[in-house]
């Protein structure tokens, strides 16, 4: 859903964070998305890009995008990650490499540039986290509570969605 809200209304967000979902438009029907989700067929890198900037009048100012996937998720592959990460390096304009990564929590993130040096895509892959959203719900960052697609892996991508978007007093990125 996303995906779907941030391609289609580029000017009402800022910025999305897609945890453990699709690129856009990867599928159009039921069976492609269970397809998909497995990471089997979709649309080319190019097709991916094209399917976004149809999707609005929007030319420039898209929002920033924050990818957290499980790298154990069995639900949804991996390698959607991947996809949604290339199609919105298209969008941005920021094809290539990582501008730079990092180590945060423990775990990578991987980060793109525009020619300002703003971030305009981050991507966070939890090795060992299945299908759900990375939570760290004890010390003294901990927010919620671990439940059945809440969970407990040392992270809090709420907590760094926040400060991606620049909503806390925690440094810029």
């Amino acid at each position: 859903m996303t995906s779907v809200m941030l391609a289609t209304y580029p000017e009402v967000f800022a910025g999305g964070a897609i945890i453990a979902g699709l690129p856009y438009r990867s599928a159009n029907t039921l069976m492609q998305a269970l397809f998909r989700m497995k990471g089997h067929g979709g649309p080319s890198d190019r097709k991916l890009d094209a399917l976004v900037r149809e999707a609005s009048n929007a030319t420039d100012d898209w929002p920033t995008i924050s990818v957290w996937h499980g790298g154990s998720d069995t639900t949804v592959d991996r390698s959607n990650a991947g996809s949604i990460v290339r199609q919105w390096q298209k969008i941005h304009g920021v094809a290539g490499p990582p501008t730079r990564e990092e180590i945060v929590d423990g775990f990578p993130r991987r980060v793109w540039c525009n020619e300002i040096g703003r971030v305009v895509i981050e991507e966070y892959i939890i090795e060992s986290m299945g299908h759900g959203t990375p939570i760290q719900a004890g010390g003294t960052k901990g927010l919620g509570e671990e439940g059945k697609y809440m969970l407990e892996v040392g992270i809090s991508s709420t907590r760094h969605i926040a400060e991606f978007w620049g909503l806390t007093s925690a440094r810029g990125r």
